[in-house]
């Protein structure tokens, strides 16, 4: 490691020396004001951290605003993979961390308008975020993100827009390829002093793959009010309702055959997924409040949330392995089975407070943050058959019936000093998670599960940065990381018991990086990295489509990220971003796979980690004619290959690189003002894996991304 941060200093000093020759005095239109981080107002500039900003125009320009995916590709360290399957969510990983998910987003924070996407356990939804209505998205990756806790290996947040000014409605549609279509409607204004924002908006399509329809309906209210001058009321409200197929990863054959189609199974004759009609639905509403008062220089802000969540899943798990005796007889093995239909009912909630406060110390200005949040959910979950007799997808007997309890409660410090050319940031954050198991599926063969346990850990971060010139800076940090396991990760081990004897995760961040202003028009962000983490997650066993999880030795996670943006005059500008990241196992480890087949494995060290690329780019040219509204662009993205599972002996999934190009108009005639634009994505037709199922037991890691494409939208927007 000493070494390598030597490495990293060098390389950072160099381009340091190289930035300050060529920077120039400028305007700082390339620096956004972000909170994320040190949780206070800041300009990106002198953070010390890797973070970005994606604005309004990024994510409302040229889009369906249906997935984060859109508008966060072209952001350095964060990946974010549409997976072609609604059912599953998208696949997001940052530095590697979430890149194992099977399914949602774990390893991540999420967070929309200061009401967590992720639950307690670190288990997160990133689509219930409302992109119709994101005013910006902060992207904040590396040891900055453990101040926000347990499984924040990167935090992603949405900022909605407050209701202002003169009231408008406004409405939306867009179509496209494979029957894709989303229609919105909304409004937004200032009435006696009350700012609102109310957006209801519909999806649906018939997907690129066999088996993949999906449709969408999603509700949004956003009230704020001043009751005094210093104090500021927000109130947030949303529902989330979805219904889709799910077409599942296919064999690295199958996908060369036909990357549209599903999986066939030899043993049983059948496709899984059409025959067991794989499928899920959730129905989603939450709510919160939040309340934000001045005292001078100091703030104190409460927020309150609360929610549910019905989750309704059938999976293709084989009736064959369900019919399995859970007695001794027949010499069959005693086998604990949940059934091939997940369904629960999720409540959870959760409070937060913080005083922040600013003094005069030292020639310099400190703010320091004292704060909490609290969180809990609770899940009635039940599990059954997916066949009656000899039909298949379709609920049959009880299989699986407990209450998941689940609290997080944490505490944290930070404090921050800004001087002419230092600023120095530190903070304290002590977490604790607890689980708690009550089963109430107690028959023979099936012990009771019940049991609880938690997890507990103080972590701290330190950053500095150095202001070289009035446009360079240069910044270092260093944090400690925790990472518990989730629910998902819990409830199946190699025996087929709930797993308690997994232990959190526990890593060490380094960072250091540049931040220039470039000439009159360009900024640079440069970043490099080390992470190393103590008992990973890593998969045990795979069988009978359920997954148990352990602990495996060090990895270690090296990588640089650049972001150049650049504006070459009033018509063009162009991005660039890339991502190098190496992620291995640093020390060799062993599994066993689960009955009937019982065989021992070992994962080498040097080995790469699964489902990360070592190379991402992404580059966009756009021009764009003031006088007549219109803009034209093109995008190119190009990956690296990616292992599919921890021994790297499957074939990892080839790296790609496609082009994209999107060109649109707005125009304003009085109080109406007019958008449309059309975009077509993969032009030369590529056939590419566009995301992998990490681990999967059949062999089945490959998910099949589009070929050429096309989107086009038109929107109104009418002021009174």
């Amino acid at each position: 490691m000493k070494h390598s941060m030597t490495r990293i200093a060098a390389l950072i000093a160099a381009f340091g020396s190289v930035a300050q020759a060529v920077a120039e005095t400028r305007e700082l239109t390339l620096d956004s004001v972000v909170v994320t981080g040190s949780r206070i107002e800041q300009k990106s500039f002198d953070l010390p951290a890797a973070i970005d900003v994606v604005g309004r125009e990024r994510i409302a320009g040229d889009n369906a605003r249906v997935n984060a995916s859109e508008a966060l590709a072209g952001v350095p360290g964060i990946s974010v993979a549409n997976r072609q399957n609604y059912a599953q969510d998208l696949q997001i990983s940052s530095r590697g961390f979430g890149a194992r998910a099977a399914f949602g987003v774990r390893g991540i924070r999420l967070v929309a308008d200061g009401i967590p996407a992720s639950m307690p356990d670190g288990q997160g939804q990133a689509a219930t975020f409302n992109l119709d209505r994101a005013e910006r998205i902060e992207v904040l990756r590396g040891p900055m993100s453990s101040v926000y806790g347990n499984h924040a290996g990167g935090v992603i947040q949405m900022f909605t827009a407050d209701g202002k000014g003169a009231p408008s409605v406004d409405a939306s549609f867009s179509a496209g390829s494979y029957g894709s279509w989303k229609a919105g409607i909304g409004a937004q204004g200032e009435v006696g002093g009350v700012g609102y924002v109310i957006d209801a908006s519909r999806f649906a399509t018939e997907g690129y793959r066999e088996h993949s329809a999906a449709e969408r309906d999603q509700t949004f209210v956003k009230l704020t009010a001043r009751p005094s001058v210093d104090g500021k009321l927000t109130m947030v409200a949303s529902s989330f309702r979805q219904v889709a197929d799910d077409p599942q990863g296919v064999q690295w054959d199958e996908f060369k055959r036909n990357p549209r189609g599903v999986a066939y199974d030899a043993a049983t004759g059948i496709y899984p997924a059409l025959a067991y009609d794989t499928r899920k639905s959730i129905d989603h509403a939450q709510g919160g409040l939040s309340y934000e008062h001045r005292f001078g220089d100091h703030t104190a802000q409460l927020s309150a949330y609360a929610g549910q969540r019905s989750v309704i899943q059938y999976q293709s798990i084989p009736r064959t392995t369900q019919l399995i005796p859970s007695g001794a007889a027949a010499n069959a093995p005693v086998r604990r089975q949940a059934g091939g239909i997940i369904d629960f009912d999720r409540e959870f909630a959760g409070i937060a407070g913080r005083w922040t406060g600013r003094f005069a110390m030292a020639g310099g200005r400190l703010t320091t943050t004292l704060g909490f949040d609290y969180e809990q959910a609770t899940d009635d979950r039940r599990g059954y058959e997916n066949y009656i007799g000899t039909t298949l997808g379709v609920r049959g007997n009880l299989r699986r019936d407990e209450q998941d309890k689940v609290a997080s409660f944490d505490q944290y410090a930070q404090a921050e000093w800004q001087g002419e050319r230092w600023t120095f940031t530190g903070g304290l954050r002590h977490s604790r998670v607890a689980f708690k198991v009550d089963d109430n599926y107690i028959v023979t063969g099936n012990g009771d599960d019940s049991g609880n346990l938690a997890y507990e850990k103080t972590t701290p971060t330190l950053g500095a940065l150095y202001r070289l010139t009035d446009t360079v800076n240069l910044y270092a940090s260093a944090a400690r990381g925790f990472e518990a396991p989730t629910f998902n990760e819990m409830f199946y081990s190699s025996s087929g018991s709930f797993n308690y004897g997994l232990k959190p995760a526990t890593s060490t961040h380094l960072e250091a990086g540049v931040k220039a202003f470039i000439g009159a028009g360009s900024r640079l962000d440069l970043a490099v990295f080390e992470v190393r983490t103590q008992d990973e997650f890593v998969v045990a066993s795979s069988s009978g489509g359920r997954t148990a999880f352990q602990n495996a030795g060090e990895t270690t996670r090296r990588g640089l990220e650049l972001a150049l943006d650049s504006r070459w005059s009033e018509a063009w500008s162009s991005r660039i971003s890339y991502t190098g990241l190496d992620a291995r196992f640093s020390e060799s480890y062993t599994f066993r796979t689960a009955p009937p087949t019982v065989v021992t494995r070992t994962v080498d060290a040097g080995n790469r980690l699964p489902g990360i690329a070592r190379h991402n780019l992404f580059g966009e040219l756009v021009w764009r004619h003031r006088a007549s509204g219109f803009h034209a662009a093109v995008e190119g993205i190009a990956r690296s290959s990616v292992e599919v599972e921890d021994t790297n002996a499957g074939k990892a999934a080839p790296g790609y690189a496609i082009a994209n190009l999107r060109a649109g108009v707005e125009r304003r005639f009085g109080a109406l003002n007019l958008k449309g634009f059309v975009r077509l994505d993969n032009i030369f037709d590529h056939q590419y894996v566009g995301s992998v199922i990490v681990g999967d037991s059949n062999g089945r890691f490959y998910e099949s991304a589009p070929g050429r494409n096309w989107l086009a939208g038109i929107s109104a927007r009418y002021s009174f």
